[in-house]
């Protein structure tokens, strides 16, 4: 699918392409970033301390990873964006539509991990919860006396009476997040498929793999729809803004929310495990994932700066050990594997196919 490096005839063609498709005597001179809510901040730093270094500040919007990805696909020109963020890796059905609209050349780049965190005000009760529970409270179905039932759950007290006698109350990102892809893989599905809950376990044993794929498919992946779980748009700082409103509420969102907020926010433990930087990192925070950026190849030599951009977001002070960006809370990669993303994302290496 992204196959062979882009020639300097190629990017001629690419760069006349662009200027010609909107018409425009001279290309676009700020870079445009859309994307995942959660690398948003990230992106942001970068934006901001690439303009202190006497670069243009690019355009960074939060459009939620899968709204970022159809604008990224949508075509080369002035008119799309030259970067989008993620939280998860592109779909295969993105890579599909990239293709189907010419956008054949793309770096996938990998700036490091993050947790899904759960959190509450400072002055709600602290409160340590399973994946089981978790998903109990927030799936559309569950299993209830060995049979798939809507959601009867309406206090947390009524999945265990060690729990506060609180309704469920938990605002989080919308289908169009990452986040919210990230959030139904890492516990809905890693109950249904993974864990050892009675109904999905003897499902495991009598079902064939895809009818047990089929399942899960259908029946361990939708958010619940009756009050619970309330949507809160791609903005996490609403969410932020509604728990400390509300104590007996939930959010969910990236652990960089939740580092920037700990003045007003604690975490909701996972089995016992808070997240932070180490229990992300060495895997023990039992919901995490990695970040992403994906570079639009054919903009990179028409639209202005773009290359001295990416260098400063790869850089050791941003990316590195210590940088800028793990200050904000971004769980920094292994070495090796830093300087691999560097040198991919630097020389623009292309995706494969499936990737």
């Amino acid at each position: 699918m992204f196959k062979s490096t882009t020639s300097i005839a190629a990017l001629a063609v690419g760069a006349f392409a662009l200027t010609a498709a909107s018409g425009a005597a001279v290309a676009r001179d700020q870079i445009k970033i859309v994307g995942s809510s959660t690398v948003f901040p990230y992106t942001q730093a970068v934006a901001e301390e690439f303009a202190n270094k006497g670069g243009t500040a690019p355009t960074v919007e939060s459009t939620g990873t899968g709204g970022g990805m159809k604008i990224f696909c949508k075509g080369i020109g002035e008119a799309y964006p030259d970067i989008t963020g993620a939280s998860r890796a592109m779909k295969k059905s993105e890579q599909d539509l990239c293709m189907k609209n010419g956008v054949n050349d793309v770096t996938e780049v990998l700036i490091g991990y993050d947790g899904l965190s759960l959190a509450n005000s400072r002055k709600g009760k602290k409160i340590d919860l399973t994946k089981v529970q978790i998903y109990q409270a927030l799936a559309a179905k569950v299993p209830v006396d060995g049979k798939l039932v809507d959601n009867p759950y309406k206090k947390w007290s009524d999945i265990d009476s060690s729990l506060p006698d609180d309704a469920i109350v938990a605002y989080g990102p919308p289908p169009t997040s990452g986040t919210r892809d990230a959030f139904v893989e890492l516990v809905f599905h890693y109950v249904c498929g993974k864990g050892k809950m009675d109904f999905w376990a003897n499902m495991k044993k009598t079902a064939d793999k895809k009818a047990m794929k089929t399942a899960v498919k259908n029946d361990c992946t939708s958010m619940r729809t009756d009050g619970p779980f309330i949507e809160a748009g791609e903005n996490d700082n609403l969410i932020v803004q509604r728990l400390v409103a509300d104590p007996k509420a939930m959010g969910i969102f990236g652990y960089s929310f939740l580092f920037e907020n700990q003045d007003q926010l604690q975490p909701v433990a996972i089995s016992n495990v808070q997240p932070s930087m180490e229990t992300i990192g060495d895997g023990s925070y039992g919901i995490s994932r990695p970040l992403y950026f994906y570079i639009k190849n054919a903009h990179r030599k028409v639209i202005k700066g773009m290359d001295d951009f990416i260098t400063e977001y790869v850089s050791d002070g941003a990316m590195g050990p210590g940088g800028y960006l793990s200050e904000r809370g971004l769980v920094v990669l292994p070495d090796e594997q830093f300087k691999s993303t560097q040198e991919a994302a630097r020389k623009g290496k292309k995706m494969e196919a499936g990737s």
